[in-house]
Order: structure tokens, then C-alpha cells, then sequence
């Protein structure tokens, strides 16, 4: 079977969605530093770092293929929270989500020769209450420190989670819809269509 494409990260959720969807993909390195500037929005953030990453990947290739990257980002009261140093930051970060909404927000570029197209999509996640004990078991638990925001939608912290606006594959690092279509603008189509 051939690729139709390359993914340039190292999310293993990000991989597992395009599996799911039935897409020939071969992983391919882009990573690139992630420091946002001074007053950058998440949205411009996300962006810019996505386009980053599928250059970086694209510098690499080796087949003829279009490159997807993207990158997610959690913001609160439009500032990014990044992810935890440590699991005493990530408890932190927990308890400035909680009885909250909050913003995750993805951006997905595809890039094949000169050709780029991205999409930006911004998902509203509403916190309940993060017990202090709780959040410190789950930080403990290793699971929060390589996540945005700490924490992942897809595990334990789903417990805190009281509503979700928008796009769940989204929060969990891939909105599949609008990264779907945007594979099909570049003749890439899920295994069903």
C-alpha cells in the first residue's frame, strides 16, 4: 500500500486518529521550537507553529506526498497555558481551569510544493470542580506532562469535564472534520470516501 501522506509529529493520538480514518500515513519529523511571542493570540500561535511544522517536515520528505502538522494549544482568558515544567505546575494549571471555560485551540496545515492551506479551529471546554488531592494524583500519574493545559481529554481528566463547544477531536489534538476536508482539497480522502 502506498502513503498518501505524511504526518509531521509525534503525537501518537494524532496518528491513531488518522488510522482511524483510514489513512496511509508515514510519520515524518517536524518539530520545531515552541515559544509563542509576547501577546500572541492562541489562534495566531497555533498557526504559526502548525506552518512551521509542516515545513520543517516537508524539508525532510522524501516521497511525493502532501505533509499535515498541526498544533494545539489550551488558552485561558486568551493567554496559553503551554505544557506543565513539572507535576507541581500541571496541579496548577488544573486549578486555574477548574469551575471554568477554557479555549483549545488547533490549527492544521497541509503543504505539498508551494501549495498551503490551513484551517484554525477553536473549541470551548467548561471545567467543574478539580479537587486539589485528585489533581495531584493525577499529575503524579506522569499522564498531564506532556499535554497543553495539562491534561487530556481522552484519559482520567475527562472527569473534570462539564461541557464541550465545538469539536472533541479537537480538543483531543486533531479536529478530524476540518483536517478531512482539508486532505480531500489536496486529492488525500478518508478510506470510506
Amino acid at each position: 500500500m502506498s502513503v498518501q501522506l505524511y504526518l509531521a509529529s509525534r503525537s501518537p493520538r494524532r496518528a491513531a486518529f488518522l488510522a482511524a480514518l483510514g489513512l496511509r500515513h508515514a510519520l515524518i519529523d517536524g518539530e520545531v521550537p515552541e515559544v509563542p511571542r509576547p501577546g500572541q493570540s492562541p489562534q495566531d500561535y497555533a498557526l504559526e507553529t502548525a506552518i512551521a511544522k509542516a515545513r520543517a517536515g516537508a524539508a525532510k520528505a522524501t516521497l511525493d506526498v502532501p505533509v499535515l502538522a498541526a498544533d494545539t494549544d489550551v488558552a485561558l482568558d486568551g493567554v496559553i497555558l503551554g505544557k506543565p515544567r513539572d507535576a507541581d505546575d500541571a496541579v496548577a494549571m488544573l486549578q486555574r481551569l477548574a469551575d471554568r471555560a477554557h479555549q483549545v485551540v488547533s490549527a492544521v496545515a497541509v503543504l505539498h510544493g508551494a501549495r498551503l492551506e490551513t484551517v484554525v479551529i477553536t473549541t470551548d471546554v467548561l471545567f467543574g470542580t478539580v479537587d486539589e488531592r485528585d489533581a495531584r494524583a493525577y499529575a503524579d500519574s506522569g499522564e498531564p506532562l506532556d499535554k497543553a493545559g495539562a491534561y487530556g481529554i481522552q484519559g482520567y481528566a475527562s472527569r473534570w469535564v462539564r461541557a464541550v463547544h465545538g469539536s472533541y477531536t479537537n480538543v483531543v489534538g486533531l479536529p478530524l472534520y476540518e483536517s478531512a476536508e482539508l486532505l480531500a482539497r489536496f486529492g488525500v480522502h478518508t478510506a470510506h470516501a
